[in-house]
């Protein structure tokens, strides 16, 4: 599944001119043009939600009120009573931060919303089409005259955005001011209540480390730290959840819950709900006792607080990754002696490197995964044709199969299910409004997703059941390529995906075809889909054996269709004919490609051997669950599909010689 904070595909259809005629607009977007102004059903009345906001405004001096579409842990998926920017605006999307002055209101995000923004605004707001701090910020210069107050929540900026807001506005004579009291929680009256159910802890099956090892690891590395920190927040909802093997539900798809933690060299505090924590979780954590291994439970909303008294303490020094600390609590470490910062704290960057049990079940739990999407596509087959199935209704059914799958806990994130010109959008998911029937004329990809007790997973097929197109046919090819080059490269262990990612680019480039989100990112071991700092960005951390990515390469013609082939893999060690401390990437998605799209004749012999390598595998480790679970039509669909290729292409402007790898390779590192 593409990041949302890495997807920029070029997708949206935008209204131009006056050549729509009225029925058109009460299908899709708004029409502000017009005298009254178009709105769709979708679109939400924001005027007294605006009006309210205003008026909260006045009392503080403050000209415009930035609204995030983010949480105070920064996350990717947040919970409905986070969703402050989708109740002022109406807008949903995944991405996106609001305006409000007291005269105009605006919204930015990227292209795979616009269409939908257009849909859910009504027209108080201005669309901005764009989600850089700069726009945002010369949006505001031209509206706040000199002099005046910007508010934000501390609690929703990283220390990056503010700082990137603090130079745009206050170099013009703006002032971003912190106010800790979000304005848009003052006027939300039926704000979703926050969460009260208990949390859990993971079985014992399911664990190597328990959370004591871990926190003496953690110890260990703070101990080696040459700056000598004394403590460590935690700000990330997946740190502590890591941290302590406990999950909650708090957030959609993710099995995580509100907290912070400070562990420091002799105590351990968990910033928590506490009414959630049952009497079998406070032995399980030795909540009762004051000692070195003993978790003091403290109120979630008492975190500021509570670091505001330990910094105050003389010879403290306090690590931070920046990465996910938000400004309300990197502003209370002061002075900057007592502050320790790196990009990702070293919870986050121990828990990229399985260990030997959390990659044995993350596998397992690959291959009962697979059954589900084969029979997503086995069914999809048999129904399509007679034209009575919605992508709607396939995101419903793969989730079914999912869920009879042991220990599956539900989907991992929303389905992506797109046929034709709605797979070009790389980032959608169908609803009652948008969903389109399937055909065999059609391209249709599949994007999905579980969560299990012993995993997460993430694939996407893209599949034809009529005659693909030359070029749909040639650009699924190269796409395929580009997910083999990656998947088949050796490199050093502590090479950075970002100096691998061009690979899954080169067969797309070769003929001017390209993509625009990124190539991979981690997944967790029954946590976020989107688990970072792993992947294929200049941000993410070095490979080292042990570590889980996905590899994702695409293609989207606008208006027409859209592929992209997503595999998990694993970082394993290989051995080389000279050299040692080497890793390449063993895959453990385990569906077949749609044979029908592949033209061979593209592919290298080398390309071709790994295909059939893998389609052994399939054959290998999921036969037998599909044995085990009785699946014998399944098996033989698998089976089908997974027959060897006999037929490799001679093409030199495509062949993957090793002498032109290592010269890409080469070349990329000089210019990195």
């Amino acid at each position: 599944m593409p990041s949302s904070a890495w997807l920029w595909a070029a997708s949206a259809v935008a209204l131009t001119g006056h050549l729509f005629c009225a029925a058109a607009y009460e299908r899709t977007e708004r029409n502000c043009s017009l005298t009254p102004p178009y709105l769709p059903s979708t679109a939400v009345n924001t005027s007294i939600q605006l009006w309210e906001l205003r008026a909260q405004m006045l009392p503080l001096n403050v000209s415009a009120y930035i609204i995030p579409g983010t949480d105070a842990h920064l996350s990717e998926y947040i919970a409905p009573r986070d969703a402050r920017m989708a109740f002022m605006t109406g807008f949903t999307g995944s991405a996106g931060t609001a305006v409000v002055t007291q005269t105009k209101a605006a919204l930015w995000t990227d292209s795979r919303y616009w269409v939908q923004a257009e849909r859910q605004m009504d027209c108080n707001w201005e669309l901005q089409k764009d989600v850089s701090v700069i726009s945002v910020a010369e949006w505001l210069i031209s509206e706040v005259p000199a002099g005046g107050n910007i508010g934000f929540d501390p609690f929703l900026f990283s220390l990056k955005t503010q700082e990137n807001y603090a130079m745009s506005l206050e170099s013009s004579n703006r002032i971003l001011k912190s106010i800790p009291v979000n304005l848009v929680d003052q006027v939300w009256k039926d704000r979703p209540q926050a969460p009260a159910d208990s949390l859990t802890r993971l079985p014992d099956r399911v664990i190597q480390r328990t959370w004591q090892d871990k926190v003496e690891q953690i110890r260990s590395l703070m101990r080696t730290n040459p700056y000598q920190p004394t403590a460590l927040l935690l700000s990330a909802l997946d740190e502590t959840a890591w941290l302590f093997n406990l999950r909650g539900n708090d957030i959609p798809y993710n099995p995580f819950f509100y907290s912070y933690t400070l562990l420091t060299l002799d105590e351990i505090w968990l910033f928590v709900h506490t009414n959630r924590v049952t009497e079998e979780l406070k032995a399980y954590l030795s909540a009762s006792c004051n000692g070195s291994l003993c978790v003091q439970l403290k109120s979630y909303d008492s975190v500021r607080q509570n670091l505001m008294t330990y910094v105050a303490q003389s010879d403290v020094k306090v690590w931070i990754g920046t990465e996910y600390t938000n400004y309300a609590l990197y502003e209370l470490i002061t002075p900057q002696e007592k502050l320790i910062t790196s990009s990702y704290s070293p919870v986050l960057t121990t828990k990229a490197v399985k260990d030997e049990t959390e990659e044995r079940i993350l596998r397992e739990a690959h291959v009962r995964d697979a059954v589900a999407v084969i029979q997503l596509l086995m069914w999809l087959e048999k129904v399509v044709p007679a034209g009575n199935v919605t992508e709607l209704r396939a995101a419903e059914y793969v989730n079914h199969c999912r869920s009879k799958q042991k220990d599956n806990r539900g989907p991992s994130f929303e389905t992506i299910s797109a046929s034709g010109p709605n797979a070009a959008l790389a980032h959608y998911s169908p609803s009652e409004g948008t969903s389109r029937r399937l055909t065999v004329e059609e391209m249709f990809l599949v994007d999905s997703g579980g969560q299990y007790l012993d995993g997460t997973t993430d694939i996407t097929r893209t599949v034809h059941w009529g005659t693909p197109t030359d070029m749909q046919k040639e650009a699924f090819t190269r796409v395929l390529m580009g997910n083999i080059e990656i998947s088949q490269t050796v490199f050093p262990s502590g090479t950075s995906g970002v100096r691998i990612e061009m690979l899954g680019r080169r067969a797309l480039w070769e003929v001017g075809l390209n993509y625009g989100h990124g190539t991979g990112h981690g997944v967790g071991n029954y946590f976020g889909v989107h688990e970072w700092p792993v992947g294929f960005q200049s941000n993410n951390i070095p490979f080292k054996a042990g570590m889980f990515t996905s590899i994702e390469p695409g293609y989207y013609k606008e208006n027409d269709f859209g592929i992209r082939i997503e595999d998990i893999a694993v970082t394993v060690p290989v051995h080389t004919k000279f050299g040692h401390n080497f890793l390449t990437f063993d895959t453990v998605s385990l569906v077949p490609y749609d044979r029908k799209l592949i033209d061979t004749s593209l592919l290298s012999a080398k390309q071709l051997q790994w295909l059939n390598n893998y389609y052994e595998m399939i054959r290998r480790l999921v036969g037998p669950e599909l044995d085990k679970q009785g699946l014998q039509e399944e098996k033989d669909w698998m089976l089908r599909n997974t027959q060897p290729f006999t037929e490799a292409g001679s093409s030199a402007s495509v062949c993957s010689s090793s002498l032109t790898l290592i010269a890409l390779v080469f070349a990329l590192l000089h210019i990195i």
